[in-house]
This record gives structure tokens, C-alpha cells and sequence, in this order.
């Protein structure tokens, strides 16, 4: 067999596919995985929406999908990790595009390219991978689970931990509670945050943060929603509040109830310009607003010690598994909240 079905999404048109293509070969420091898991996230949308432009991207046309999980199948030349087949991995979902040599931005080679928009991602039954982008996972964390670690648990994480610092006792309010929002809210409680404060639109998302381990959950629209925070946080307004779902509406609500010297973090995205209509508490409260973009590095192999330790259980946010032939069907259900998934998985 020398072919594979891949999800494909063409630049020039516009269009996604299923097709069949050639299985890639792995050039030096490369390894062939055999794809196991890959999670369907909101970017894949977005991208086959045509609301997110991808903006190094290495061909006319890309294999969607970055949150990956698999096994070793195929060993590249000139590899310098002890890596052997069938190992079981999970792949980081960027990498620096290396390239410096020939940059034409003239910058050092610390840009990061994203799998599945930038260059081809896991929406396969194989995909390449640099052999710096594994991690290798234990066999106790079931590949489903694992390929969601790289976007959906490593964005929200790296959120709480490194841009925002969350300490124990600190407030944290949580805008958007869906494949990233949900994992914000189990991120903050491990970290020791309270109160965690939920807030989405949609009742069963609300219901689900607080299964997840929110304090409280509640309704952007509640016309009490900001007396509601005061009442929760004893009057002093959020330390830190997470836009998770990319809305310049959810930014300005949640910018309004921060308290003193508080934190707006900017985990969703939108190509919209960022508007803050608060005028000078915004100032005497010293508060800030902090952009924040993707997982670290190192919150992949983090976050896998501490699923392999029992500290962080993903069994429940996985929602349905879905075969690869069928990936339009997954991300219609994703666009459209059908059955209000965390995450969807594509088994090839």
C-alpha cells in the first residue's frame, strides 16, 4: 500500500476533501507516524471557514489538523533521539519553521508554523513529523486523550500557568466553556484558583463547567451579571478573566468586572480589532490585558506527566468518535454545537 486518505483543504478554492494521496516518506530527522487520534478543533473551522488565513503556509494545499496522537511507523535518516518503532507519541502542534537561512522577514528562526494550517497535519492515516515535535506518551493514556493535549488542554494551560500566573486563591472567570474554556476551568481549580467563575450563554455548557469544577456559572446576558461577579468574588472583582471563545463583545464584558490590578488574557482568537469601552477605572484599577497565543513546549510534556499521574483525567472530554472519511461531518457538528461537543476525534 502506497497510498491514504487525507483530509485535505485546498487554498486556492476553498474546499476540503477526503482524498487519497501518497504516503510521505520521512526525510532527515523525520519519522513516519501512524496516526491513531486527531481531535477536531475550532481553528480547523475556522480555517475551512476562510476566517483564519493561514500565513506561511508551505504548499497550495494542506492535511488539516493539529492535535495528533499515534504510533511510530517509519524511521527518517540522521535522527538524534532514541526513537523506536512503535513508540507511542503524541505530536506537538507547531513547530519553528527552520529556515532562517533564507528568511525573507530577516528575523531569527523563532516563528512558529502550525500543524494543519502552515504545513500538513494529522486528518490522516500517516503523517510526518520532526522528530523534536514528539512526545512520547505512556500506555496508560489512551491515544484519544492524548492527541487533544497539544491545543486543547496546552493553549488553556500554558494561559493559567505561564501568561497569567495564577496563584491559589486567586479569582478567575472563564467566558466561553467549550473545548478550550472547559479544559480553562479544570486548569485553574488544579492550579488552586477561587472562586472559578463560568460564564456561557448556553445552559448545558454552564451545567458542564460546573462538573468541570466551577464555583459558579453563569449567563453573559443575566442583567444582575455583574453584581453576580461582585457577590462571588466578595465585592472585588476577578483577578483574572479568560476569553476563551474570541468575541470582542465577551472582552469588554469581562474587561468591566476586573478588580484591582486584574488581568483580561486573550485565549480565544478573531481576526477583530480589540475595543475596550471602559473609560478611567479601567486606569485607576490598574488593569491589564495580556495576548496569548497556543501551548509552550514544554506544557505538552507537563501536561502528559500529570495525566499519566493521575492528576488530570480527559476521559471526559472526549464526545464522540468519528471515522476520518467522515471529517465534514465533524466539523459541521463542531461549527454548530451539535450535541455541545468538547471534543470530537477522527479515527482513521
Amino acid at each position: 500500500m502506497d497510498t491514504m486518505l487525507a483530509g485535505r483543504f485546498h487554498l486556492d478554492s476553498k474546499k476540503f476533501a477526503v482524498e487519497e494521496v501518497p504516503i510521505p516518506a520521512p526525510g532527515p530527522g523525520e519519522v513516519l507516524i501512524e496516526v491513531k487520534a486527531a481531535g477536531v478543533c475550532l481553528s480547523d473551522v475556522h480555517l475551512l471557514d476562510g476566517s483564519l488565513v493561514p500565513l506561511f503556509a508551505t504548499s497550495d494545499t494542506i492535511t488539516v489538523g493539529h492535535e495528533v496522537s499515534g504510533v511510530i511507523h517509519t524511521l527518517g535518516p540522521g535522527l538524534r533521539r532514541d526513537l523506536p518503532v512503535g513508540t507511542r507519541v503524541t505530536l506537538e502542534a507547531g513547530k519553528t519553521c527552520g529556515t532562517c537561512a533564507g528568511c525573507v522577514r530577516r528575523r531569527p528562526c523563532t516563528q512558529m508554523l502550525t500543524a494543519g494550517i502552515d504545513y500538513d497535519g494529522g486528518w490522516a492515516e500517516y503523517v510526518i513529523a520532526r522528530e523534536d515535535t514528539l512526545i512520547p506518551i505512556p500506555d496508560s493514556l489512551p491515544f484519544d486523550q492524548a492527541a487533544i493535549i497539544p491545543d486543547a488542554v496546552s493553549t488553556p494551560y500554558a494561559a493559567v500557568v505561564a501568561t497569567a500566573g495564577v496563584r491559589a486563591a486567586q479569582s478567575v472567570g472563564v467566558w466561553g466553556v467549550g473545548g478550550v474554556g472547559a479544559h480553562n476551568v479544570r486548569l485553574a481549580r488544579l492550579v488552586g484558583a477561587a472562586p472559578i467563575i463560568a460564564v456561557d450563554p448556553l445552559a448545558g455548557a454552564r451545567e458542564r463547567a460546573l462538573a468541570f469544577g466551577a464555583d459558579h456559572a453563569l449567563d453573559p446576558a443575566a442583567p444582575d451579571f455583574a453584581d453576580q461577579v461582585r457577590a462571588a468574588t466578595g465585592g472585588r472583582g476577578l483577578d483574572f478573566a479568560f476569553d476563551c471563545a474570541g468575541v470582542p463583545a465577551v472582552r469588554d464584558q469581562a474587561a468591566s468586572v476586573l478588580g484591582l490590578g486584574g488581568s483580561l488574557i486573550l485565549v480565544g482568537i478573531t481576526p477583530r480589532p480589540l475595543t475596550i469601552t471602559e473609560g478611567l477605572t479601567f486606569n485607576y484599577l490598574q488593569k491589564q490585558v495580556r495576548g496569548h497565543y497556543g501551548g509552550f513546549p514544554e506544557s505538552v510534556s507537563e501536561l502528559v506527566q500529570l495525566t499519566a499521574a493521575g492528576r488530570l483525567d480527559l476521559a471526559p472530554s472526549i464526545t464522540d468518535h468519528i471515522p476520518l472519511v467522515e471529517a465534514a461531518d465533524a466539523v459541521h457538528r463542531l461549527e454548530n454545537k451539535i450535541g455541545d461537543p468538547i471534543r470530537l476525534i477522527l479515527v482513521p
